[in-house]
């Protein structure tokens, strides 16, 4: 790989076959050299897992299309491939790193829960430039197309500008057409949550069984949230701090009596 582009990590927590991976890399390619590092299956919803109990396999996938970048299929998690990427395969730390794009939405309170997210968290802890890129569309047919200039302007600049010490961005994009989407806004993580419920069966053997559902609510009305910024056809750029120390609460916490 060449020193005089930018090597960027690529990941995502839909599996190395998703189309949504498919698309960034088509991107990235763009902008400098390129290394795969994706789970070999879908691993949506494990946030900051890594495996400690179980072998990782690791294999390198043969590229058809004449493409110059390297691929690698993991059978660990999203972390697990930043893992193997930076300590096992890369010669050097790469210049960026990016995950997804996700099908569907890492905004507001579903950034906790993310695998793309956790996957450029955990890139960011180790001192590398990260974003994490999601559309809201959950289809198998999402058109990503549109989101593709907004995903190489932010990688632009991230490579360009670098990020604050400690962030990383959690960047959504609208299930809109290109000309609908009225440009990049900067935003809050909006304030909101899930109001969880568990769908209780039994099953032949009389053994209960449960899904999770459950229906997102939103009482944030500021206008400067990514929830906001989505409703009303922009791509909402969070930037994400992974010290998770609540330091508006340690003057209180030290009144008490330890």
């Amino acid at each position: 790989m060449s020193k005089k582009r930018p090597l960027i990590l690529v990941t995502n927590d839909d599996g190395i076959n998703a189309p949504g991976i498919r698309t960034l890399i088509e991107v990235m390619n763009t902008l400098g050299d390129v290394c795969v590092v994706a789970p070999d299956s879908p691993q949506s919803g494990m946030g900051h897992a890594i495996t400690i109990n179980d072998t990782l396999y690791c294999n390198s996938i043969k590229m058809t299309n004449g493409d110059p970048h390297k691929e690698y299929s993991c059978s660990g998690t999203p972390v697990d491939c930043v893992k193997l990427a930076v300590n096992e395969i890369l010669k050097r730390k790469p210049d960026l790193c990016v995950s997804g794009i996700n099908h569907g939405s890492n905004s507001s309170i579903n950034v906790i829960y993310s695998g793309t997210m956790s996957a450029a968290v955990e890139a960011g802890t180790l001192g590398i430039p990260s974003i994490g890129f999601s559309l809201l569309d959950y289809s198998l047919e999402a058109d990503f197309d549109p989101a593709k200039k907004f995903v190489k302007a932010i990688a632009q600049q991230t490579i360009k500008n670098g990020l604050p010490k400690g962030v990383v961005l959690n960047v959504n994009i609208p299930k809109l057409n290109a000309k609908e989407i009225k440009g990049i806004k900067v935003c809050r993580q909006a304030n909101a949550h899930w109001e969880e419920k568990f769908d209780k069966r039994t099953n032949p053997l009389g053994r209960d069984y449960y899904w999770l559902t459950g229906e997102f609510v939103n009482e944030d009305k500021g206008e400067d949230t990514d929830e906001w910024a989505l409703h009303n056809g922009f791509v909402s750029v969070v930037p994400v701090q992974f010290d998770l120390t609540a330091h508006h609460a340690m003057k209180e916490l030290n009144t008490w009596d330890f």
